[in-house]
């Protein structure tokens, strides 16, 4: 069996390793940058894993790298994800991402026809969040009747936070500033509206190392499900877990222009506010070797006061040296892509995660890899 990763960055290079630890496949890892992977990787190399050099954009070499593999997994930016499933269609592999965009599913959704007709699963929103948040509350929501309310709360976070903003970056600062910036949307009284990004904190409790966390409104976490439930439950809403105070730095940081993406004048020089800071705060949030965490919590209720809750608490792989978000993360869409090779997910076509992952299998899967879901 051979197996086809695409994105080399940290979550595509732990989906490979997840591969290439748990089963016999044959591993195909392709970026256009293939230098600096992670030395957790070197002794697969010339054995079972395959690096390759490849240009996402340039179809026709996606096309011949993906030919004679049983399943391609992204972890690409999400803007190529749509052509890569439709590719994947085309030369008649299984296909799973990360997801992270709305539009780009319902893009990938109109596959839905063609993958079924070939007997294939293309499963957008593979990760943690959209991803494993959402097949918990799926499950949640199966398990209550009458369903009052859904609440998914996901963070990255550092072991050891330091002041100002306590936080390390664990993927993109351009990412999670896009989640700061853009309006979440959610369902109040049934009907879909936004939240404006780092509003509505609230407060939640974990085990050590993680202790009480704030959580406030971000976009983008929980994907199509507020869509597909509008009219059917009353509350469902995604926020982001921080260490307390985070919020009010960002939104002060938010209210002085400083992520803005409109152009200004500087001593002569044009230049967007937002891209310096990127600059600026990638050199002190950016920390090499720091141990990070990622906490879960997914709550659903419902008739008769019945509720169901769902907790995860993970840390670094200090043996391997693979961070939580990254076990998280590119394990869950290790887990996806060898489930369609096997055959065992729910519907062919074109489904998201929590529309055709079996809940029992995924969790003990993860479970297995001491990805540990708890249920409270």
């Amino acid at each position: 069996m051979r197996m086809l990763v695409l994105g080399a960055g940290l979550q595509g290079s732990a989906c490979a390793l997840d591969l290439l630890r748990t089963t016999d496949a044959q591993v195909t890892l392709a970026d256009a940058r293939i230098d600096g992977l992670p030395a957790y990787l070197d002794p697969f190399r010339g054995n079972r894993l395959t690096v390759a050099s490849l240009d996402a954009r340039d179809h026709a070499s996606v096309r011949g790298l993906m030919r004679g593999h049983v399943a391609a997994m992204s972890a690409l930016p999400y803007y190529l994800n749509a052509d890569m499933a439709r590719l994947a269609v085309e030369c008649g592999l299984h296909f799973s991402d990360l997801g992270g965009n709305t539009e780009i599913v319902r893009e990938q959704q109109r596959l839905d026809g063609d993958a079924r007709a070939r007997g294939l699963s293309i499963m957008p929103d593979c990760g943690l969040a959209p991803g494993m948040v959402n097949i918990l509350a799926a499950e949640g929501i199966r398990r209550v009747d009458r369903v009052s309310a859904v609440r998914c709360y996901v963070g990255g976070l550092p072991q050891h936070p330091e002041p100002p903003l306590n936080y390390t970056l664990v993927y993109s600062l351009e990412g999670v500033l896009d989640y700061y910036t853009t309006p979440s949307w959610i369902l109040r009284d049934g009907r879909l509206v936004s939240a404006e990004a780092l509003s509505e904190i609230e407060f939640l409790d974990f085990p050590a190392p993680a202790g009480r966390l704030e959580a406030f409104h971000t976009a983008g976490g929980i994907s199509t499900m507020p869509w597909d439930f509008e009219g059917r439950i009353p509350v469902m809403e995604y926020k982001t877990l921080r260490y307390p105070g985070h919020a009010e730095i960002m939104r002060s940081i938010r209210g002085l222009g400083l992520l803005d993406l409109t152009e200004v004048k500087v001593g002569g020089v044009t230049i967007r506010p937002r891209d310096l800071f990127v600059v600026l705060a990638d050199r002190k949030l950016r920390q090499p070797g720091a141990r990070d965490l990622v906490a879960l919590r997914v709550v659903v209720e419902g008739a008769g006061g019945r509720r169901v809750a769902f907790s995860l608490l993970d840390k670094h792989d200090e043996q391997l040296g693979v961070s939580a978000m990254m076990r998280t993360t590119g394990y869950s869409l290790s887990v996806t892509g060898q489930m369609q090779a096997a055959g065992s997910i729910a519907r062919k076509g074109v489904a998201t995660a929590y529309e055709a992952m079996p809940f029992d299998a995924y969790v003990g899967a993860l479970a297995e890899r001491g990805v540990r879901i708890e249920e409270e």
